[in-house]
């Protein structure tokens, strides 16, 4: 399975493909034009809490969403309890946010409080 982590962007650029067949050997090239498509997770926040948000993630566990360290998983870090069993990408992104916000209040609120202790 192939993920777009928070803050990514999938840029395609002059892509080549060459296909044969077993029948006889063709090529068929196919050029595209260039295109950005971006997908955040963060949609709805202000550009402060995104950007706080992903540093966090990037500190916790590089941005994957397959991190393991003990009982903490994903993304974000949390404990599995915390996720329910749930530990799909959507679910990581529900439950970090719903922390945040009763821990802290926000995602920049968080970030200042890792960068005093070390975690959040």
């Amino acid at each position: 399975m192939n993920l777009i982590s928070v803050g990514q962007v999938l840029e395609i650029e002059d892509a080549k493909t060459t296909q044969k067949t077993t029948e006889q050997a063709t090529t068929s090239k196919t050029d595209t034009t260039q295109a950005t498509t971006t997908v955040s997770a963060s949609d709805g926040l202000s550009a402060e809490d995104a950007a706080a948000k992903e540093w966090i993630a990037q500190k916790e566990s590089s941005g994957s969403y397959t991190a393991q360290n003990g009982q903490y998983y994903g993304r974000y870090q949390l404990t599995l309890t915390y996720l329910n069993g749930d530990l799909s990408p959507a679910n990581q992104e529900k439950v970090a946010n719903q922390y945040v916000v009763n821990r802290y209040g926000s995602w920049s609120a968080a970030k200042n409080f890792w960068l005093a202790n070390g975690w959040y």
